[in-house]
């Protein structure tokens, strides 16, 4: 059935996972992945992985949308058969419930940070309180927990429209901050040299555990994974563009990861931080920042708002791609009140190990925020590609344009190539992880 008609109301919750991009995909994740896989060895990896792979990879998984009009359950189900593809469908829901649950836990550190930018201001002398209480388990898991219950509540009211004008505003003011903290990082004094050694990439660096990582972070970043550019697809108006779709979504997170690493990679440099800290490096080096650059009470506090508000509407997407799955199913007799209660109680269970022990967010985030993703998009690449007559897949991609060299080559790129290659890295990390 053809939902285009309701493209604007139902599209509007989907389209907020632009903040993984531009907000917490790459001002949270880009940074310590850098630092703990290679630093600009990774960087390399992940450009090129982002127009080798991720591009087709996304434009697959809209075009395989748009030929459903269904949801992950309802498109793995139609072209790998109902037992088959449920279970593909519900482990890759499973994946999104818990990337967002840690993701929930980062957002709530955020949010702390906010508060305490503009209650108290980071300097040498609040830093070490303001370090305490983001490492008090309780007090960030009630933090956390008030942050879903939000996400719930706004879910359930179905304010989508709402959503979607509040992220047209939100996303340029966080890129305008991020530009301006930007240019005020450069002019820290020293800064250049070391940014300059620190960007020149140690080829010897790159290992399979690099390669992985970057593919995970290229994957990652672009919402790619079976999920939500599938939901996203299924409601694209015919004559809309995939390519050209593709291409800006590729380019405008290519520009986000490097804003995010002139934000804050020379900042870590030059105050003498340890890259490789994980997950936590965004909460060492922040402080220490706002509180030696001009007006960085002022500017500081502006950027973790806008950074806040760009996570929470990302984290409501992907709360909402496992809700819309629930009403998808037919057989699944559950009121609108049941799903946001069932979404909750499974979210806050998940929530609770990586609150009281944020070190297993590192670890958690490979598994699901790399592995699995990658591992999705992979499915939904073949699904398109071998289970969807060809000319039918083309024909989404490309429309009238759809025979000649351009197609063909994209056409042999995701049946054979791109899934042969992103099979082999994961098949090829997993066997180093074990052995090595």
């Amino acid at each position: 059935m053809n939902n285009t008609p309701r493209f604007t109301s139902k599209l509007a919750a989907i389209l907020t996972m632009v903040g993984v991009s531009v907000g917490l995909g790459n001002v949270w994740r880009f940074p310590y992945m850098m630092g703990q896989n290679g630093g600009s060895a990774f960087l390399f990896i992940y450009l090129i992985f982002t127009l080798l792979f991720a591009v087709p990879a996304l434009v697959s998984e809209l075009a395989l949308g748009r030929e459903t009009r269904k949801g992950p359950l309802g498109t793995f189900s139609g072209i790998f058969g109902g037992r088959i593809g449920k279970w593909i469908g519900y482990l890759l829901l499973l994946t999104v419930l818990v990337a967002d649950s840690y993701y929930l836990v980062v957002i709530g550190n955020v949010a702390f940070s906010t508060y305490f930018s503009v209650a108290e201001g980071f300097s040498p002398e609040t830093n070490v309180f303001y370090q305490e209480q983001l490492g008090n388990g309780v007090l960030q898991l009630a933090i956390t927990f008030v942050i879903l219950l939000l996400s719930l509540i706004v879910i359930r009211l179905g304010l989508k429209r709402g959503i979607e004008r509040v992220s047209k505003v939100l996303v340029p003011f966080f890129l305008v901050v991020i530009v301006y903290l930007t240019f005020q990082t450069l002019n820290l004094d020293g800064v250049g040299e070391k940014l300059r050694v620190f960007m020149m990439p140690d080829i010897s660096a790159i290992t399979i555990d690099v390669v992985f990582a970057g593919l995970g972070q290229t994957f990652f970043s672009l919402g790619l994974g079976g999920t939500f550019l599938l939901l996203y697809g299924s409601y694209m108006k015919k004559d809309q563009d995939i390519v050209s779709v593709a291409i800006s979504t590729g380019i405008g997170d290519m520009g986000a990861a490097i804003l995010a690493s002139l934000f804050i990679i020379p900042a870590i440099l030059v105050f003498n931080l340890d890259m490789t800290s994980g997950p936590s490096l965004l909460f060492n080096t922040l402080p220490e920042l706002f509180s030696q650059m001009p007006m960085g009470r002022w500017s500081g506090s502006l950027f973790l708002l806008a950074l806040t508000g760009i996570a929470f509407l990302s984290n409501i997407a992907a709360l909402e791609v496992f809700a819309n799955a629930l009403r998808e199913q037919r057989k699944v007799k559950m009121s609108k009140n049941q799903i946001i209660w069932l979404l909750g109680i499974i979210e806050a269970v998940l929530i609770i190990p990586s609150a009281l022990n944020p070190a297993l967010i590192g670890h958690l985030d490979l598994i699901f925020g790399s592995g699995m993703q990658t591992f999705g998009s992979v499915i939904s690449i073949i699904g398109l590609a071998w289970f969807v007559k060809r000319r039918k897949a083309l024909l989404q991609v490309f429309g009238e344009k759809s025979e000649g060299k351009i197609p063909s080559i994209y056409f042999l790129l995701i049946k054979w190539v791109i899934p042969a290659i992103l099979l082999f890295i994961l098949v090829s990390y997993i066997y180093s992880s074990i052995f090595s």
